[in-house]
């Protein structure tokens, strides 16, 4: 009869603890996990040139997701006088990845000013070295118009996409670039992809 009893209560607490297991178990993985969420809260973020011509390309800025990555902006953008990828500060850029070294709201470059993403430098396929890279528009310092060609851009004619190598944006569009940006973080802009 005792052992009877002392079985009857074993089961019970077996079957009390499996029971607790299996409702722990099924609240886990109702949850995400602490490395999902990370990875969800580190969603990257990188801009993409798709060269089509020298004054009528495109710049998208993109977001890594599962499957196709996510286009969250696009902007009309040109790059270089020539699609010659070794011309030195006349030809577009060459394919591939470029890393975003800083950004800049008010540049006080010699030709360049205001808005301005500095991208790394990179040989192209003869090993000519591409260097002095920027995303940038036509503006003075302070992100206004000036009288110079390089700080006035017109709207007349597509002339204002020309650059000397690098990608180009009206200035509207690039303060609208600066503005996307801030809202996710520079942080998580990881890169510039150039393709065609």
């Amino acid at each position: 009869m005792r052992f009877r009893a002392q079985f009857a209560t074993a089961a019970l607490s077996m079957a009390l603890v499996g029971g607790l297991t299996a409702a722990a178990t099924s609240t886990a993985q109702a949850r995400p996990t602490a490395s999902t969420a990370t990875t969800a809260a580190a969603a990257k973020y990188y801009l993409k040139f798709d060269k089509s011509t020298v004054t009528n390309s495109r710049l998208y800025l993109m977001q890594s997701v599962s499957g196709p990555d996510k286009v969250i902006k696009k902007y009309k953008a040109g790059s270089g006088v020539s699609t010659n990828t070794c011309a030195s500060r006349k030809g577009w850029l060459p394919n591939g990845d470029y890393k975003i070294r800083f950004h800049q709201k008010n540049y006080p470059g010699t030709k360049i000013h205001g808005y301005v993403i500095r991208i790394a430098d990179k040989k192209c396929h003869n090993g000519t070295k591409r260097d002095e890279l920027f995303i940038h528009s036509e503006m003075t310092r302070n992100g206004g118009q000036g009288r110079d060609e390089s700080e006035r851009w017109t709207n007349s004619n597509p002339n204002d996409y020309y650059s000397n190598g690098c990608i180009k944006l009206n200035p509207a569009n690039i303060k609208n670039l600066f503005a996307k940006v801030d809202s996710v973080g520079w942080s998580k802009l990881a890169k510039l992809k150039v393709v065609s």
